[in-house]
């Protein structure tokens, strides 16, 4: 039997019998040949609203635009292509590291915060052109701490006891672990409610933004170093370093502009529910299923040895 050059994964929120008839056609358009199908196993929680199948593709000789137009034929269909060569597919992944906001977390915590000292929207607008890449991280995360000025510390238990996590997260951290791949948090937002999602769900360590408190309130001013897009990526290649591994073996899953640089650097960079600058440059990316969904994007090791 011819090896697969890639594969292509459908994930549906919703059961699958089989992959669209539109995703085969396109291929066939694109002169790709499908060599064999496969349904995913899901995560039990999963099984009444969840289909996945992997397809081993021939030889894809422009992957770039093929990729396109599936992802693109994917948006219509209400789920997620994702075109992967066989080498990205198979790797031995050794590590994950993970946005918080808007990736582990349905919000963003300085939002939420901004709310709690009665800011919201004017704190809101900023974040969201922040993540779109349109303003500078730094200047415009200063911009917004300060703004959040006398916030008591107290309001932040709240905050982080009300967090709305990520469906599959719980179901993606389970199965990381059986594998025995290290986890981090990189975030822009704060240790605070990192380090309470770290306590819920196990990631090894956190790497995010501390807040400065006197006198039980907010100060307003950033403590230590801020986490943007640069020191997401040098902190992800500290921690390949540290383990002894390659970049390839990294996953990363972002979606703001601050995560880029991070997904490039990844072995298999995800834009999750992104941005669309994110989508748009990312080499892989997630819309329109839970976090479950990187796991489908893993090889099994059925598949190494087929």
């Amino acid at each position: 039997m011819t090896a697969a050059s890639h594969s292509l994964v459908v994930i549906a929120p919703r059961p699958l019998s089989a992959p669209p008839q539109a995703v085969e056609d396109a291929l066939i358009d694109a002169g790709v040949q499908v060599l064999s199908r496969r349904e995913l196993p899901v995560p039990r929680a999963f099984h009444r609203c969840r289909g996945a199948w992997v397809l081993g593709l021939g030889a894809v000789s422009v992957p770039d635009q093929v990729s396109a137009t599936l992802v693109a034929l994917g948006d219509e269909l209400g789920m997620d292509c994702v075109l992967q060569s066989a080498a990205v597919r198979l790797n031995p992944y050794r590590l994950a590291v993970f946005d918080m906001d808007s990736t582990l977390i349905r919000c963003e915590v300085i939002d939420q915060m901004a709310i709690a000292a009665g800011v919201g929207e004017q704190v809101a607008a900023i974040t969201e052109r922040a993540m779109r890449g349109e303003l500078d991280f730094q200047a415009s995360f200063r911009e917004r701490l300060a703004m959040l000025r006398g916030l008591p510390e107290a309001a932040l238990a709240e905050i982080a006891a009300n967090l709305p996590i990520t469906e599959g997260l719980s179901e993606l951290m389970t199965t990381l672990r059986a594998r025995g791949i290290r986890t981090a948090i990189l975030s822009g937002g704060f240790a605070y409610f990192a380090e309470h999602l770290q306590q819920m769900f196990g990631f090894d360590s956190v790497h995010a933004n501390g807040l400065d408190v006197v006198d039980g309130c907010l100060t307003g001013l950033p403590s230590g170093v801020i986490v943007d897009a640069q020191y997401k990526r040098d902190m992800t290649a500290e921690l390949a370093q540290e383990m002894g591994i390659e970049l390839n073996q990294v996953i990363a899953v972002g979606d703001g502009a601050n995560d880029l640089l991070m997904l490039g650097i990844a072995g298999l960079g995800v834009a999750f529910d992104a941005k669309p600058v994110v989508r748009e440059q990312a080499d892989f990316s997630l819309s329109h299923v839970g976090l479950d969904g990187v796991l489908y994007l893993l090889g099994a090791d059925s598949e190494r040895r087929a």
